[in-house]
């Protein structure tokens, strides 16, 4: 890499790394617009984004309530280890303000493909499509306790 830029107001340190969890991964036909979109639409908070030549190559994007997703931009190589097809992506966001977020998503543009429901289970859920094609979904139901 040849350039790094950084959302990242200030460096990690051992009382601020988060606990060990699952990130998930996806990239992007425009990584920087996905980034853009996904920080604006739903919430998420940027934390850190590595550029090679004005080219996402990895970025980190924080969920508030836990968790996160790293992201970069399609390499188009068919010997790339982890390729995955752009807007290929579908998550479950766990989070207590699932109304908010569809209010901000709608207000951002998102494409809602479910609207807001409340479960027969007990949860609060609505979907939306981000403009890559990846489907996010968001909800109140945090998974059976283990």
């Amino acid at each position: 890499m040849t350039e790094t830029t950084s959302a990242q107001t200030t460096a990690p340190t051992a009382a601020t790394e988060p606990p060990p969890t699952v990130w998930p991964t996806l990239s992007a036909t425009n990584a920087r617009a996905l980034i853009d979109f996904l920080v604006t639409a739903f919430g998420f908070q940027e934390i850190v984004a590595h550029a090679d030549g004005g080219v996402i190559q990895h970025a980190e994007l924080a969920w508030p309530e836990g968790g996160g997703v790293m992201l970069g931009q399609d390499r188009n190589d068919p010997e790339h280890v982890w390729k995955m097809p752009p807007g290929s992506f579908g998550a479950y966001v766990v989070t207590s303000t699932p109304d908010a977020i569809h209010d901000r998503a709608v207000a951002a543009g998102a494409e809602i493909v479910v609207a807001l429901v409340d479960t027969d289970y007990g949860a609060r859920n609505f979907a939306a499509r981000d403009p890559e094609g990846n489907l996010w979904s968001f909800g109140t139901y945090r998974g059976h306790p283990y």
